[in-house]
């Protein structure tokens, strides 16, 4: 029951109780609602201002959680990613090395991944950094494991081939040579026998009487067998395979025929004074992918090692070659 209110009358000089018109009524009950109304959204503003809701609480721990579990993550692909690096240096400095495979370039190994648009539906968050940074991860580790793979997939092939690989390697001298002292000339620079001026001397030439036998030094095919009074002189060329070539040149006659499949050690020609070339010898020249290499390290098969210490020491010592 709502309390009686007075109010004091000054004409009367007496306290009379207060009435209300239903106007002044309807007028105090707006009023009301209007404060009312007012102040719910005072309260409602500083409610969502300054304090969280149960649902926005709860939302905020989630996210703190996402980002711990993204850093967790993210260490994870760095571990991951050092795991595949260390991996790529076994693979080149080792593996591929045992089977005179060429390494992978790192433009390959690092190619980039995904266009320019990739990430654009991280974009417009937050935590787009992070999210952005963690797809990046993810997908360099993605296609760097491809690559690695499909790596291993070939080395996997070579190592089934190997013993076909060693046999075509160039592992043996061209002409059999107990005294080393017979090797006139090794690779580098020599002082060229009719020019006198220092040359690159691309092969190795063993001085041998004519007519010497002249042997295959790895399994292969033989691919040129050229006849010419300049230069190499009588010449043949073999395909050993797996980026191996070797030249033969200054012959007195040929064993084998443009096409022919020759084995190690096989009799492929003779020694000769052809081309240009001062005495009878055998100039014999190693290519690895299109490029000359020094034969005295492919050697192996028919030195010790005091005999290949002893080589390398005269390969160092300044000589005239023979062509």
């Amino acid at each position: 029951m709502a309390k009686t209110r007075y109010v004091f009358n000054d004409k009367t000089l007496a306290y009379e109780e207060l009435i209300y018109t239903p106007a002044q009524k309807i007028f105090r009950f707006f009023m009301f609602l209007i404060s009312a109304l007012a102040l719910s959204v005072i309260l409602i503003f500083l409610s969502f201002t300054f304090f969280d809701s149960p649902k926005e609480r709860m939302q905020a721990r989630e996210i703190t959680e996402y980002k711990l579990q993204y850093e967790i993550m993210n260490k994870k692909l760095d571990k991951l990613q050092q795991l595949v690096v260390e991996l790529a240096n076994r693979d080149d400095n080792i593996y591929r090395v045992i089977f005179e495979a060429e390494p992978i370039s790192k433009e390959i190994r690092e190619a980039g991944y995904g266009g320019v648009d990739r990430y654009s539906k991280l974009e417009g968050y937050d935590n787009t950094q992070l999210l952005v940074e963690t797809a990046k991860k993810l997908d360099r580790l993605t296609s760097e494991i491809y690559v690695q793979s499909k790596s291993f997939d070939e080395v996997f092939k070579m190592a089934r081939n190997k013993e076909k690989m060693l046999a075509a390697i160039p592992a043996i001298q061209p002409v059999k040579n107990i005294d080393l002292k017979r090797i006139s000339s090794y690779y580098g620079y020599r002082i060229d026998p009719i020019y006198k001026v220092k040359k690159f001397h691309a092969g190795v030439d063993f001085s041998a009487p004519k007519g010497t036998p002249v042997f295959a030094t790895g399994d292969g095919i033989v691919i040129k067998i050229r006849r010419s009074k300049r230069g190499y002189g009588n010449n043949i060329e073999i395909d050993n395979g797996y980026g191996y070539h070797t030249l033969f040149a200054h012959l007195s006659a040929f064993k084998v025929k443009k096409g022919q499949r020759v084995r190690r050690g096989q009799i492929i020609g003779l020694v000769g004074n052809t081309g240009k070339s001062t005495a009878p010898h055998l100039h014999y020249e190693i290519r690895k992918n299109n490029k000359t290499v020094n034969p005295v390290y492919y050697f192996f098969n028919d030195l010790t090692p005091e005999e290949y210490e002893k080589m390398l020491e005269l390969s160092k010592m300044p000589s005239q070659s023979l062509d």
